[in-house]
C-alpha cells in the first residue's frame, strides 16, 4: 500500500501545456488543487488536428516546396509528429522536399533532424522569402509554408495567389492571447495574497514571463513576494540552477530521475515534512 504522505488541501500552480497534462493529473490524483496557468509565451496549436491532417497531406504528397518561417515551427512540427506516430515518415519526405527557410533558425532546426535547407532568404524577411521564390517555376502548383503564430502572412499570400501558387499553410504553435496575460496576472496576485502552496518550474522560461508581465504590468513586488510565500519546485538541476541565479529559492527537486512523477513525490516529501515541522 502506498504510504507517501498525500497533496489533499494543497494548491499547485503548474504551467498550462499539452506536455504538463500529466504532471497536472498526477498532482490531481494525490489530492492538490491544481491551476494551470498559460505560463509560456508560444503554445501548440489549440486545434492540433489540424496540424496532423497537414502533416499527413504532406506526407501522401510532398509539394515541390516548403516554406519554413521559423526555428520554433520546425521544431513544433516535429513534435506533432511525434505524438501522432508520423516522425519518421515526416522526417523522411521532408528530406525529400525542397526547403526555402527565412533565417538561420529554421536552418539550424532542420540541422538538428541532419537535414540542411534547399533555398536560404537573401534577408530573414517575407521581402527576402518573395525574392527567392522569384526565380522558381511554381505557377499552378501546391507549396507549403510554415506560419509563424497563427496569424495569416497577407504580403505572402497576394505574392503567392498573384503567381496561382497554392499556398498549403500550417499554423502549429500560437502566441499567448490577452486572456492568457491575465490568467498569468491572476495568478501573481494569487500568489501575493498567499493562496497558492506551491509553483512548478519545468523551464526558466515560465520564469522569465511571469517577470516580464510583471514589469508590463508593475507587479514586480507582488511577484516577489509571492515567490517568497510560495514553495518552488524545480524538476531537475538544470531549471534548479536557472531558478536560483535569477533569484528565486528552490524548495524540492528530483535527487534523480528528473521526470514528473519524481517532481510530485519531492513536493509531497516537501509538504509532510513542513507539516510535521509545524506540528512540533
Amino acid at each position: 500500500m502506498d504510504e507517501r504522505p498525500s497533496l489533499s488541501g494543497r494548491v499547485v500552480a503548474v504551467p498550462e501545456t499539452r506536455h504538463l497534462d500529466v504532471l497536472a493529473s498526477l498532482l490531481e490524483k494525490r489530492g492538490a488543487t491544481v491551476l494551470r496557468c498559460p505560463l509560456v509565451a508560444i503554445r501548440d496549436a489549440e486545434d492540433e488536428r489540424s496540424v496532423v491532417a497537414w502533416l499527413e497531406r504532406f506526407i501522401a504528397a510532398p509539394p515541390p516546396l516548403l516554406i519554413l518561417y521559423t526555428g520554433e515551427g520546425v521544431n513544433r512540427l516535429i513534435g506533432v509528429a511525434e505524438r501522432a506516430g508520423l516522425e519518421a515518415r515526416f522526417v523522411a519526405a521532408l528530406g525529400g522536399t525542397r526547403t526555402l527557410t527565412r533565417g538561420p533558425k529554421p536552418k539550424r532546426a532542420l540541422g538538428t533532424i541532419g537535414l540542411v535547407p534547399s533555398i536560404e532568404a537573401p534577408q530573414p524577411t517575407t521581402e527576402g522569402v518573395v525574392a527567392a521564390l522569384g526565380g522558381l517555376d511554381l505557377e499552378g502548383k501546391r507549396v507549403g509554408v510554415q506560419l509563424y503564430g497563427n496569424e495569416p502572412n497577407r504580403p505572402l499570400m497576394d505574392y503567392l495567389a498573384g503567381r496561382n501558387i497554392e499556398a498549403d499553410c500550417v499554423a502549429p504553435y500560437q502566441y499567448a492571447t490577452a486572456a492568457d496575460d491575465e490568467q498569468v496576472a491572476q495568478l501573481i496576485a494569487r500568489m501575493h495574497r498567499g493562496g497558492v502552496d506551491a509553483i512548478a518550474f519545468t523551464s526558466k522560461s515560465q520564469l522569465d514571463r511571469l517577470r516580464k508581465l510583471a514589469a508590463e504590468r508593475r507587479l514586480e513586488e507582488d511577484l516577489e513576494r509571492g515567490l517568497g510565500a510560495t514553495r518552488v519546485a524545480a524538476v531537475g538541476p538544470v531549471v534548479a540552477a536557472e531558478l536560483a541565479a535569477a533569484g528565486v529559492r528552490v524548495d524540492a527537486m528530483p535527487a534523480e530521475s528528473f521526470h514528473m512523477k519524481p517532481l510530485v513525490n519531492e513536493l509531497e516529501a516537501l509538504f509532510d515534512r513542513l507539516d510535521r515541522e509545524s506540528a512540533h
